[in-house]
């Protein structure tokens, strides 16, 4: 049992990382959803409805420091209380030698209210979509992975940056209107405005932010930094105005009027947009790119401001006590969080913040082999904050009349080059299934539980982008033409 936990907690510091990004490889299927990666694409029916949350559901998970391999190493059998990245036998320089300069984890989830779209005349077209969104990120220096890993003695009298540190979670209602139409034979252009409207979010706002190693294995953090909070919590503070504990506010949320109340909720108000071109140079090759999520939310509901700013000394811990026996895992983790909370102090402000969304910017192209095979290219980089992920897509797409898609594709990706991606939809009357799943996993391991049972597990898999949904589908463009 204790496995299982330790899988679905290892998903969940993978999700952690949850980019509302969408599958990319998608973007060379057609698919209504087309427009949610380009504004200008053009959908192939005269009219589509997504089904209220089936219609569309979106899952992106990814980080760039660990994966399976690293909780579980290759040819061990797994105990109830160890986990590999603290095992003898763990290659930690190896595992090292794979941290970048900013570790990241992001997750994202999407669920699709409602989507429609229509065309009106001989190429303009209408789409609405009302979504629920999910996202986190974490950015942080990977000398905070090299201090937990070898040690404070190995770091004795350095000074680590970590003005790189930044997190943002966010939960918000959004709803979008576009349009996309010819602009000239060659040339079609598309936007979406998009209204945003915040339930709960937190955001670290990082001025400055320094922690020293000292000569005795005591820590120092030099801070300069705050900590914004919009949700239903409750602060407890001592008489030095340090956290003293943190509740969930139940109470407004003992009936059906409180719940409503919280998730309708439109005092956190945001905007954003999409842009997007495709240009036909032929009949055979299509260029086109866009912009997508470029937008912000302000929050001015449940607001909780917490400070740090000064400098703070406390007992140094690292992974090498949980090696020596000296600490268990479970208190090592638990020094860190308490040697932070009480860094932060409690201020009277409530002073509303804003939260930037991370957007994306696409540059494509196509080739169409005949009018049922073609074969795409795809650069996607994500913006966040300063930090910038790229992601090259290879395709090779087939579609059948758009009665039935499919969609192979290859995508180098967070320093990983052996992700793979599928994708199909059938249309049967008037209801279209699609699924695509891209960074699916290649190399997978045998996992031997102590009690001779066995499992796969990916090798390598730290990321993994999915959607799927059904939508009702009226007029075939294409069997028309």
């Amino acid at each position: 049992m204790k496995i299982k936990c330790l899988i679905l907690l290892f998903i969940s510091v993978l999700a952690a990382d949850v980019t509302a990004q969408n599958s990319q490889g998608m973007y060379f299927m057609n698919l209504p959803q087309n427009h949610l990666l380009n504004p200008a694409f053009r959908p192939s029916s005269r009219l589509y409805i997504g089904l209220p949350v089936i219609s569309g559901v979106n899952l992106s998970l990814n980080n760039n420091f660990i994966n399976f391999s690293d909780v579980f190493l290759k040819g061990k059998q797994p105990s109830d209380s160890i986990i590999s990245f603290i095992h003898d036998d763990f290659d930690v320089d190896r595992f090292l030698s794979r941290i970048k300069e900013r570790s990241s984890v992001e997750l994202q989830s999407v669920v699709q209210l409602l989507g429609v779209g229509f065309s009106a005349g001989k190429d303009l077209c209408f789409f609405m979509d009302i979504n629920e969104r999910a996202e986190s990120n974490l950015v942080f220096p990977g000398d905070l992975i090299r201090l937990g890993f070898l040690g404070n003695a190995d770091m004795a009298g350095m000074a680590i940056d970590l003005s790189s540190l930044r997190a943002d979670l966010r939960y918000f209602h959004e709803v979008g209107f576009g349009a996309s139409k010819n602009v000239t034979e060659k040339l079609r252009i598309g936007a979406k405005a998009k209204l945003f409207f915040g339930v709960a979010a937190g955001s670290i706002e990082n001025n400055a932010l320094k922690l020293t190693v000292n000569n005795d294995y005591t820590h120092t953090l030099n801070a300069d930094m705050a900590l914004n909070i919009s949700g239903p919590l409750q602060f407890y503070v001592n008489d030095e105005n340090k956290i003293d504990s943190v509740e969930f506010d139940n109470e407004r949320f003992d009936n059906f009027n409180g719940i409503r109340k919280f998730l309708t909720n439109t005092t956190n108000p945001g905007f954003g947009f999409d842009i997007g071109a495709e240009y036909k140079i032929t009949d055979r090759i299509i260029v086109s790119a866009a912009v997508t999520d470029f937008g912000f939310i302000k929050w001015k509901t449940d607001l909780t401001n917490l400070k740090v700013a000064g400098s703070y000394d406390f007992q140094g811990l690292s992974l090498q006590d949980v090696y020596d026996g000296t600490v268990t895992f479970e208190d090592f983790g638990k020094g860190i969080i308490d040697s932070l909370v009480n860094s932060f102090t409690i201020t009277d402000n409530k002073e509303p913040f804003t939260t930037t969304l991370p957007f994306g910017v696409s540059v494509g192209g196509k080739y169409n082999l005949t009018d049922k095979f073609s074969f795409g290219v795809l650069s996607h980089s994500r913006i966040l904050g300063k930090q910038v992920k790229q992601a090259l897509i290879l395709s090779a797409n087939m579609n059948l009349s758009n009665i039935f898609l499919a969609s192979l594709c290859y995508t180098a990706s967070n320093h990983y080059y052996d992700n793979l991606g599928l994708g199909f939809a059938a249309r049967a009357g008037v209801v279209q299934f699609y699924l695509f799943a891209d960074r699916i996993p290649v190399i997978w391991n045998k996992v031997t539980t102590e009690g001779g049972s066995s499992f796969t597990l990916p090798a390598r898999w730290n990321n993994l982008h999915t959607r799927f949904g059904i939508n009702l589908i009226f007029g075939n463009r294409m069997l028309k033409e």
